[in-house]
């Protein structure tokens, strides 16, 4: 055993290094308030690290550290960076749609288009119980817009039954009810898995909503791996909705940002709430111009994402039987979702055993590797492969699940910490 390696594993007390999992109490889903402290700067020496958290992750390549370092930028505010200009209308020709705006974050591209949508308060969206939206933006479109949101049960594939919609669409003739003025879908569906809603969908989505003179929203995040799955242009997906929002921080790899488009007057609108919100940003071309970079290969590089995602998934289906279980066919892009199955054993288990190492481990694979992931309830892992993950971490993560896996058939490996779950 080597002096780094054996100070490690003695330091460490055959444990987790740098994380904790700690229950955060105030919130209602246990993947909410299962809170993940890591530190890349501090990982031991000698130990190979395959973080399979979020495709969130990522750094900027060489070659976006250089394009940030000669962007050449402008005020934004003002509409004059060139590189965010640049971008914007990048993305907006992919799109096929009129105009583009650059925002900080996905969620609040999802806000401030939501809100340019439903331009009164008492207005009701529809959209999935599931969705990133929902689930995860802290419900900002009623807390700043006043906005409804009406929740329909997500299907497994990311999609709902279209066949209700009917049902959850609102009279206008009623002076009890809020009014329909929007459906929001996802794609790809993060909860469900990176799950590509099928293009049939959006077609026979569109067609409803067109009945009720309604309009629909796209929270594109991970659009382009919808994109690459479905072997298609982006603007063929896109071509169903009258907004989008596309996150170049998770898949695409670039450090920051998003990017929403529509119709030119859409983009007006929400060019001055992004201003209200605080989303108004100065020489922003610097991070812009790591986003140009990021597209560039997007599509080469989501594809090894994509592959590298099933190698995964293909391992955890041949050594996991009686411990976990994956669809193989849902695995549509760079996400996996794991379903614990092994009696007593919960998904922040399994999470903290890949992230020890033990003495009988080591001298098996002769290289301690951890593999992080994240819990997003009680019986169910997600893992996201990313462009920062190589080949290389693929197979060290692949031989790391098989003698995990074959140990945890054998007995349940619980973590030291107390559980604490709201089932609320």
């Amino acid at each position: 055993m080597s002096r780094l390696v054996h100070q490690y594993l003695t330091k460490t007390h055959w444990t987790s290094w740098t994380w904790a999992l700690r229950a955060i109490p105030a919130s209602p889903a246990l993947g909410q308030h299962m809170k993940y402290h890591s530190n890349s700067a501090s990982r031991p020496d000698g130990v190979h690290v395959v973080d399979l958290r979020s495709d969130t992750l990522t750094k900027p390549t060489p070659a976006m550290r250089k394009a940030m370092a000669e962007a050449e930028v402008g005020d934004d505010v003002f509409g004059e960076d060139p590189t965010i200009n640049a971008l914007q209308g990048r993305v907006a020709k992919m799109f096929n749609m009129e105009a583009a705006l650059y925002v900080p974050t996905g969620t609040m591209g999802n806000l401030i288009s939501v809100l340019t949508h439903c331009q009164s308060r008492g207005l009701e969206i529809l959209l999935g119980d599931k969705s990133h939206i929902h689930l995860y933006e802290q419900g900002g479109i009623a807390t700043l817009g006043g906005v409804h949101p009406r929740a329909i049960a997500n299907l497994p594939d990311g999609t709902f039954d279209l066949e209700t919609l009917d049902n959850y669409i609102r009279p206008t003739d009623d002076p009890h009810q809020p009014w329909t003025q929007l459906v929001c879908v996802e794609n790809t569906h993060n909860f469900c898995g990176g799950k590509v809603i099928p293009l049939s969908f959006m077609k026979n989505l569109r067609q409803k909503t067109d009945e009720y003179g309604i309009c629909v929203h796209m929270d594109g995040a991970r659009l382009i791996n919808a994109a690459v799955a479905l072997g298609v242009e982006p603007s063929e997906i896109v071509q169903y909705s009258d907004s989008v929002s596309l996150c170049l921080s998770k898949g695409i790899g670039a450090p920051v940002g998003s990017v929403i488009c529509g119709k030119a007057d859409f983009i007006a609108s929400c060019h001055r709430l992004r201003k209200a919100v605080g989303g108004g940003m100065r020489q922003a071309g610097v991070i812009a111009a790591a986003a140009m970079v990021a597209l560039d290969d997007a599509t080469e590089r989501l594809t090894k994402d994509h592959a590298h995602a099933k190698i995964i998934a293909k391992a955890l289906h041949e050594y996991g039987a009686g411990v976990v279980d994956v669809d193989l066919d849902g695995v549509h892009s760079n996400i996996i979702m794991v379903d614990i199955i092994k009696e007593g054993l919960l998904a922040p288990d399994f999470c903290h055993r890949l992230n020890q190492v033990t003495p009988e481990e080591f001298d098996s694979l002769k290289t301690p590797i951890q593999v992080w992931c994240m819990p997003f309830n009680s019986q169910k892992v997600r893992m996201v492969t990313h462009c920062n993950v190589t080949l290389t971490d693929i197979e060290l993560a692949v031989k790391k699940l098989k003698y995990a896996l074959e140990e945890m058939r054998e007995k349940p490996t619980v973590s030291e910490r107390e559980h604490i779950y709201y089932n609320n």
